[in-house]
């Protein structure tokens, strides 16, 4: 429990339907000040519990959200990607640590607030991963990355509701004081959007600054620190330019930002590793799928094949500026195939 609206509508759902309940928030405080559960978090938590009469409990994951969260995230800026710190936070901790935490005192499941659907599928014979009905909500995306032997231990209540309205009206219904608790936006550690900012604070390190240079090699100026641009960049990029261009690669042995026009971020192909496949045992032979690379993004038309221990996927059109970093995840229509991290 986030002590937001839709965990707190979900411990309502699942004791409402019989279940034992306890809420359990994850304390996961950074170095750098209260992460992605404040203090204030906590006492809402604790005040839905105390409303609902169930037992509340604080699991400090902190440590962990340093080491897995937190790290990957500086180390992707670092290595030229542009992480997706929600995946690998969903990944390492609340469906694995809490999941594992769950088990050791004796729960059979743990609930969560996210938009999806986990039910039995006849085509794959076996539980899947499947987009919301709400899909203006819908957060498969994010979670591709749980292990296909924990879908039968996890439970979203939220992915069969209408939408995000309907969700308050739960917690208005039972008089909850955070029904109109806004939801939380961007990444939870760095809530000013300034990723460079907080990288330099976390790790005392000053980036050193570089060249801009054109696709056919012009240099077009100074870049403030290669952690600071992500592929398909415009705006922030400090350059006179007689067009609008973009970011269209970062050379780290240079320390070059290389600058393009839309045409040179398009591509076809892209491999990605840490694969995860939840609906399908192996790509060994290509498979029709949507894909998707980035959350916001609309899947499109693919091949996907496993190919050396990576996975291969082709598009049917040419995709706008494939990022280092960033997950593909494959669809066969509402249901997650699986995926893979952008190399």
């Amino acid at each position: 429990m986030s002590g937001g609206v839709d965990s707190s509508a979900v411990a309502y759902i699942i004791k409402e339907q019989g279940y034992a309940c306890t809420g359990a928030t994850m304390r996961l405080h950074t170095q750098s000040g209260e992460g992605c559960v404040t203090s204030k978090d906590i006492k809402d938590a604790e005040s839905v519990c105390d409303k609902l009469k169930i037992e509340h409990r604080v699991v400090d994951f902190s440590a962990d959200f340093d080491k897995y969260v937190i790290n990957n995230f500086i180390e992707c800026y670092e290595n030229g990607a542009t992480p997706n710190p929600c995946i690998e936070c969903n990944f390492r901790l609340k469906f694995d640590k809490l999941l594992e935490y769950a088990k050791e005192n004796r729960f059979d499941k743990i609930a969560t607030g996210h938009y999806a659907v986990i039910e039995y599928s006849e085509k794959y014979n076996r539980l899947v991963l499947k987009k919301a009905k709400d899909l203006s909500k819908d957060q498969s995306y994010v979670l591709y990355r749980i292990k296909k032997e924990s879908l039968k231990n996890i439970l979203f209540p939220l992915g069969t509701v209408t939408s995000k309205s309907e969700t308050r009206k739960i917690a208005e219904q039972i008089g909850l004081d955070i029904s109109k608790k806004k939801d939380s936006q961007d990444i939870c550690f760095v809530p000013d959007g300034d990723y460079a900012k907080f990288i330099e604070a976390y790790t005392g390190k000053k980036y050193p600054c570089g060249d801009f240079i054109r696709f056919d090699g012009k240099y077009l100026g100074k870049h403030k620190g290669i952690i600071r641009y992500t592929i398909g960049q415009r705006k922030g990029l400090g350059l006179a330019l007689d067009r609008s261009m973009y970011v269209v690669e970062k050379n780290l042995d240079t320390n070059t930002v290389i600058i393009g026009d839309k045409e040179h971020l398009m591509k076809k192909e892209l491999l990605a590793n840490q694969v995860n496949l939840l609906a399908v045992d192996n790509l060994d032979t290509p498979m029709r799928v949507k894909a998707k690379i980035r959350y916001k993004q609309e899947e499109k038309d693919a091949y996907a094949v496993m190919e050396n221990g990576l996975l291969h996927v082709t598009f049917d059109e040419e995709q706008r500026a494939i990022c280092k970093g960033q997950s593909v995840v494959l669809y066969d229509g509402d249901i997650v195939i699986g995926g893979g991290i952008i190399i």
